[in-house]
């Protein structure tokens, strides 16, 4: 018996020389299968060959030439739009894992770069491999002469056109260079978006290229430069197309970032060894050079901090360095150090900035050393520059921290229907127990600041202080409506007030300004009920807008601590929830044991709190009004008949009633 790869094949060659009455010899030739067999075989054949589409029409012109029943023939044209949709779904599976590979292995040329022209030629080698184009090419910004050059082509032919500059807004690379934005033109000459130059179109021209594609290298929110792919003939690039392009131009900014680094850390290494040479003719001034080096290196290694560097430099220099910050340093020695790049003195010590960018982050200062040789200089010189890179690197550790704690939060403020599993890993990796009791705290600064850009500083700086407290204490915080929401845990023995009177003090010290915090009641098991976080953050807000219409303002406190005042005060009255943190467990006990627990307590405050007259009013036992009021004491608490307390049980009963139509206890 022949097997179905090959009764297929003599299939298909039957259909390429079938001749007009030649039907039934060809029938026979092939093995074509009666119009009862399965009309998808052909195809399913010819999809485990990957034969090309235009294969799958002759199954059906077989079956026509042969004379096959209609229903046959209409199966057979079933089959084939199935098999090319599959075929079409298997084209594009094995397109996107091609692109995904490309986009591997350019990650992994990038993790051990070494040449950076070899990483970026493979970069546009792979990206013109995969979008299939004549030639692919990079320019880089030139930001010395105000326009951006080729760096790298492939499939490029014209030396003219491997030559070209392109001025900020000239041709679409130039246009991309300057707005930042992807551009794509199926006939480059006939587009007129662009602006077309003499020195541009006569390059284009030489090269033969019509459709371009032309895509941003960014850094943060800069273009360094563009990735371009291109053909010589009229062509559309869809958009996956322009997608993976861009995917590229991610992939080759982060190498030029990268070679950008590695090579400002050459020099730094340059630099220390040109201080090595000065050095070497003194042996004494070399061990201490060689023993700041390995403690700077091991304090770098085992994570230390400012303080450790200038600890370990006092010993080095026989003498006193400090860290201060660039505000309570001296102005004009440390923007001199700035300007400069070097140590200098001032009166009896010595100051060394450390910048970064031009920014200046603090300074180090010798204290009482007025004389200090060159090399003695340079070791603290040498130690700003690490104390530098050190702040640089906590910032922006904390930066990265900072964003993922607030996304976090924003997704539990915002985003109702989150998995709870994933929100609980999410927390884990900060370090956060979501299943822990929190509290959720509503910050807002009350400095009345000169302008909306001093305003906006001042919620930066609170902003920053909060992430800083929340990662502290394993806890999350946001910028939200103006201000900040912290989500903190409480610990054993504390309550939701001590925590926002603490927080508002700890905030107001770090920012220099005072800060209002209002708390919500502990809420607990977050990731099971997500929708208690905007709950609680409401209730804060409340709590923080009360405080301030009470002339709280720099102060910290917890919605339990207002009662019905911040009811009554707040922007917002939360009617419902007041009621149920005043008297909802007394409600919760009628409704699952059927008692008149709430009954009672209305016509005990009714009758002006006498169980003898609250008896005569229910008409039943005055020992069943005591057994009553004993078990609203045990839920309620043992103070619930003090004046303060009392009067917000009554309100609360009052507003239960509106809420629910009944009518009021019997007097």
């Amino acid at each position: 018996m022949r097997n179905p790869v090959s009764m297929s094949r003599d299939h298909v060659q039957s259909a390429e020389h079938a001749v007009p009455g030649a039907a039934t010899s060809g029938r026979a030739r092939s093995g074509v299968r009666p119009a009862s067999a399965g009309a998808e075989t052909p195809f399913l054949e010819l999809l485990a060959r990957g034969a090309p589409a235009e294969t799958y029409e002759q199954p059906v012109l077989l079956a026509r030439a042969e004379g096959q029943p209609a229903e046959r023939i209409a199966a057979l044209e079933q089959a084939k739009l199935l098999a090319l949709r599959v075929r079409s779904e298997l084209e594009g599976r094995r397109r996107r894992e091609a692109e995904l590979s490309a986009l591997f292995e350019t990650a992994h040329d990038l993790a051990g770069l070494r040449d950076l022209d070899a990483v970026l030629q493979a970069i546009v080698q792979r990206a013109r491999s995969l979008l299939g184009t004549d030639v692919a090419y990079l320019s880089l910004n030139d930001p010395a002469r105000g326009d951006t050059y080729m760096r790298v082509t492939e499939g490029s032919v014209a030396a003219r056109f491997q030559q070209l500059r392109l001025g900020m807004g000239e041709g679409l690379g130039g246009l991309v260079a300057q707005t930042a934005r992807p551009y794509v033109t199926d006939d480059y000459f006939r587009d007129g978006r662009f602006q077309h130059t003499r020195t541009i179109d006569t390059g284009v021209r030489d090269e033969g290229l019509v459709a371009i594609l032309g895509v941003p290298l960014m850094l943060g929110h800069h273009v360094i430069g563009v990735l371009f792919a291109a053909d010589r003939r009229a062509r559309l690039f869809e958009r996956e197309q322009i997608a993976l392009l861009g995917s590229f131009a991610a992939l080759a900014a982060a190498a030029i970032d990268t070679a950008n680094l590695l090579a400002e850390t050459r020099s730094a290494l340059a630099d220390l060894e040109r201080a090595n040479e000065i050095i070497q003719d003194r042996s004494g001034v070399i061990e201490r050079a060689s023993d700041v080096h390995d403690r700077l290196a091991e304090l770098v290694l085992r994570g230390g901090g400012v303080h450790d560097v200038a600890a370990a430099v006092s010993q080095v220099l026989d003498g006193t360095v400090e860290f201060t910050e660039a505000a309570a340093a001296p102005a004009r020695a440390l923007e001199s150090s700035r300007a400069e790049g070097h140590a200098v003195r001032h009166g009896d010590d010595w100051i060394a900035a450390v910048a970064a960018g031009g920014e200046l982050l603090g300074a180090l200062v010798l204290r009482g050393h007025p004389g200090l040789d060159p090399v003695d200089q340079r070791t603290l010189e040498r130690a700003a520059m690490v104390t530098s890179l050190l702040l640089l690197a906590r910032r922006s550790a904390a930066e990265a921290e900072q964003r993922v704690r607030g996304e976090l939060l924003d997704d539990l403020l915002d985003a109702r229907d989150r998995d709870p599993r994933l929100l609980r890993e999410r927390a884990a990796r900060l370090q956060a127990d979501l299943d822990a009791t929190h509290a959720v705290l509503a910050a807002r600064l009350e400095g009345g600041a000169a302008d909306a850009d001093q305003e906006a500083d001042a919620r930066r700086r609170l902003w920053a202080a909060a992430s800083h407290l929340a990662a502290t204490r394993q806890g999350l915080a946001a910028a939200r409506d103006g201000g900040t929401v912290l989500l903190l845990p409480l610990a054993p023995g504390d309550t939701a007030t001590d925590l926002a009177r603490r927080t508002a003090r700890h905030l107001g010290t770090a920012v220099h300004e005072p800060v209002t915090v209002g708390a919500s009641a502990p809420v607990e098991r977050l990731t099971d009920r997500p929708d208690t976080v905007a709950a609680a953050y409401a209730e804060a807000r409340r709590c923080l807008d009360t405080l301030r219409r009470l002339g709280r303002s720099g102060d910290g406190a917890a919605a339990e601590d207002l009662g019905f005042l911040g009811l009554l005060l707040a922007g917002e009255q939360d009617i419902g929830g007041f009621v149920d943190r005043t008297i909802g467990q007394v409600v919760a006990y009628d409704e699952r044991r059927g008692t008149e627990l709430l009954r009672t307590l209305d016509a005990y405050f009714a009758s002006g709190m006498s169980p003898a007259r609250t008896k005569d009013d229910l008409h039943v036992h005055v020992n069943t009004v005591a057994q009553r009021l004993e078990r609203i004491g045990r839920l309620l608490g043992g103070d619930w008949q003090s004046p303060a307390r009392a009067l917000e049980i009554q309100l609360a009963l009052r507003l239960h009633r509106l809420s629910a139509g009944t009518p009021p206890a019997p007097h």
